[in-house]
């Protein structure tokens, strides 16, 4: 009652789908590719394919079924009543079955051999397979996108001295494009891992209830070979060169945590680069793609926050806590299988693949965009430095003949008074000028500006950056070159 009843009469009467929930991952932030392999066309329509595929292949191995019977169901494959489907899973709580009717109904000559020898698990499971194969082509092609901007960025930025940390504490110097080859070579590593996946990912095939292949054997009146042809074509014709050796029911739950697990690689790997941005942010050195007229906080206008990096971050959470989540469910099947993973199932798969998805596409916008701050990130690198640098002026004294012991107190002495003005006056570095102001160190005081050259610290970083891209790098773009003809510019949903 009320007002707010008034509101919600008002909201059902001009739009009642938002009366649904409706899932983040594909309202906000997936492709859409992405979300039509696992919408419901994608999948009821492939079950339509996998009944012709069977029914093409036991014709071809010699059973008694018409060319005209498989035509009549290639004509319906994309005609599905999903409102009658629905009826029909109401009344029998059973979706094959629901969608076999449905199929029949639009099929009626080929109804009778709709399914011949088949179990509920040939058409969900190597649905299932389908769509991951799909949905982790669609994966490959983001990551070699976002390893082709990481390439761009370290190339770009292999020279650039920066400060390094640990413990998130000062270290010594690495360079903006070194530090991108580590995020780049974790990235490198989930494409390689992603590649043996695709390359082993296998079919269901024509497996029977238990695995055993007792109803095509009994079909085909005992002949091994015929059932074996039977699951190598079923197989070639939904676009695989290779079937599962054994089964249960299903195929082994351990594959979904396989996928998940490359999954999970790709989104770890996002998570730590992501991290990366958003502290490099807070100190200024770097940002993120901003829009001419975003937001960062309702409260305090002039606020740029790491958004798009905390987006990154929070759906990389979600997508690795479902590695545990498939390894339970693989870990608690029952011998040839139980249901308990099915319902489970309809949401881990999609939403891992979705997850992925966007988080690789948000990866790929901000990596293209990010904005490096060369001035910022000097200074920071030269409040360092001369700490740094203070063994290296140890020594050019020493070879001038100075005396070892007595600099060293010198340069303790003069380095815990500039720290101190940091620290507790909050004042600029000043060791350099308080060792140009000490004769202790005149053999330096011609050639200092030289020692603390920001380019001398940084060991090899350059070198490291050019040659990993160039023996690691280029390699993999090269052998993918196909996936980067369309390079438009990634627009976020959000």
């Amino acid at each position: 009652g009320g007002v707010a009843g008034q509101e919600i009469r008002l909201c059902t009467m001009t739009d009642k789908s938002k009366e649904k929930y409706t899932h983040p991952l594909t309202s906000r932030y997936a492709s859409d590719e992405m979300s039509k392999v696992w919408s419901d066309m994608t999948k009821f329509s492939t079950w339509r394919k996998l009944w012709i595929a069977l029914a093409t292949a036991e014709k071809e191995c010699g059973l008694d079924i018409k060319e005209s019977q498989i035509e009549q169901m290639k004509s319906k494959l994309y005609d599905i009543d999903f409102k009658y489907a629905a009826e029909q899973e109401k009344k029998l709580r059973h979706d094959v079955m629901s969608h076999i009717h449905t199929f029949g109904k639009a099929c009626p000559d080929a109804a009778p051999i709709i399914h011949l020898g088949a179990t509920s698990c040939f058409i969900t499971d190597n649905t299932e397979l389908t769509q991951i194969k799909e949905a982790l082509a669609l994966v490959k092609a983001k990551l070699v996108r976002v390893i082709d901007a990481l390439k761009d960025m370290a190339l770009k930025y292999k020279d650039m001295p920066t400060l390094g940390f640990t413990h998130y504490q000062p270290a010594q110097l690495t360079t903006v494009g070194k530090r991108a080859s580590l995020w780049l070579q974790d990235f490198v590593f989930d494409l390689q891992n992603l590649d043996r996946l695709i390359e082993n990912l296998p079919f269901r095939g024509v497996k029977g209830t238990t695995g055993t292949q007792a109803s095509y054997l009994a079909l085909f009146n005992g002949d091994h070979k015929k059932v074996k042809e039977l699951d190598g074509k079923v197989a070639k014709l939904m676009g695989f060169t290779k079937t599962i050796p054994v089964s249960g029911q299903t195929y082994t739950r351990k594959l979904d945590f396989m996928v998940t697990s490359v999954l999970s690689g790709i989104a770890q790997s996002a998570n730590k680069m992501a991290n990366d941005i958003r502290l490099l942010m807070n100190l200024r050195e770097v940002e993120e793609p901003f829009g001419k007229n975003q937001v960062g906080s309702s409260a305090m206008a002039y606020k740029r926050n790491p958004m798009r990096s905390e987006r990154v971050c929070s759906l990389a959470r979600y997508v690795i806590s479902l590695t545990a989540n498939t390894a339970h469910t693989h870990a608690t099947q029952w011998f040839e299988r139980t249901l308990d993973d099915s319902a489970n199932r309809r949401m881990v798969l999609p939403e891992s693949f979705l997850a992925v998805d966007s988080i690789l596409l948000i990866v790929t916008n901000v990596v293209s965009g990010i904005v490096v701050w060369p001035h910022v990130i000097r200074k920071r690198v030269m409040e360092a430095l001369p700490f740094m640098a203070t063994e290296n002026i140890l020594m050019a004294c020493v070879k001038e003949g100075g005396n070892r012991q007595d600099l060293h107190e010198a340069i303790r002495e003069h380095s815990m008074e500039a720290a101190k003005v940091m620290k507790e006056k909050g004042g600029e570095c000043d060791l350099l000028e308080r060792i140009a102001k000490d004769d202790s160190f005149k053999a330096v005081h011609a050639t200092l500006k030289d020692i603390v050259n920001p380019k001398l610290y940084v060991g090899r970083s350059p070198e490291q950056t050019a040659e990993f891209v160039e023996s690691e790098v280029v390699p993999v773009l090269k052998a993918n070159a196909a996936l980067l003809q369309d390079k438009k510019e990634v627009q976020l949903k959000v």
